[in-house]
């Protein structure tokens, strides 16, 4: 039944997925009333937080914005840093968000970018023991019981439940500030306000999608050692 449930999820993300690039596709066809780019509206917004340590940069590919407390970056993708729609008003803004929960000290932020290195180290753990599985049975038990590893398997997908977890109120908060600040600043008229939210709701569900997948196998897994423990 869980495994049922894991490839709903995977159906739902594809579906959100491609809900969210026909959104972003068609909102970026509508010119922005102020005409700002997506760069400007990024260096505008980390003004007026007081932010000047941050660079905002432009990236190749499509959706691959995200903002680096490492090197201080909003990095956009060439549509968003050089457009002038609802879209890239919507991202931009959104990406600024996460700079000033980084300059802010949000604890949610700070508390997630803790865990990456966690995350990293639980990733590559749980790549040995899959491919010790993918090799053959006859592999692992000489390495490592089965149940052991069945529980650092679990270990591991908590971590990365808990990360996708954490990662939900972060990128509601950076979108809630965003959209405050552009119909504060009157970067948006009413119509590019509503795409603008239109697209942000979109693109929370794909981490709402993913925490509650990350959760549907960890219990997947909870319960095969469950089964094997009780034979």
């Amino acid at each position: 039944m869980l495994f049922i449930i894991i490839i709903g999820f995977m159906i739902a993300s594809l579906v959100v997925s491609t809900r969210l690039k026909n959104k972003f596709k068609k909102y970026s066809k509508i010119p922005l009333s102020t005409g700002l780019t997506g760069r400007e509206i990024a260096e505008l917004m980390l003004a007026d937080h007081g932010i000047h340590d941050v660079k905002v940069m432009s990236v190749q590919g499509q959706l691959t914005d995200h903002y680096n407390p490492t090197n201080k970056t909003v990095n956009l993708s060439p549509d968003v840093y050089s457009g002038r729609s609802a879209a890239a008003a919507a991202v931009a803004s959104h990406e600024c968000g996460h700079a000033v929960q980084h300059a802010t000290a949000y604890s949610f932020l700070e508390f997630r970018s803790a865990m990456v290195p966690i995350q990293n180290i639980s990733g590559q753990i749980i790549n040995v023991v899959f491919m010790m599985m993918f090799f053959g049975a006859f592999l692992l038990p000489s390495i490592i019981p089965f149940n052991l590893a069945i529980l650092v398997i679990i270990a591991c997908y908590g971590v990365f439940t808990l990360f996708a977890f954490i990662t939900l109120p972060v990128e509601f908060d950076a979108s809630k500030r965003a959209l405050a600040w552009i119909q504060d600043r009157n970067i948006v008229n009413t119509g590019e306000h509503k795409m603008a939210k239109d697209a942000l709701d979109t693109a929370a569900k794909t981490y709402v999608i993913a925490a509650l997948s990350a959760l549907a196998t960890l219990l997947y897994w909870v319960m095969i050692y469950l089964g094997g423990s009780r034979d």
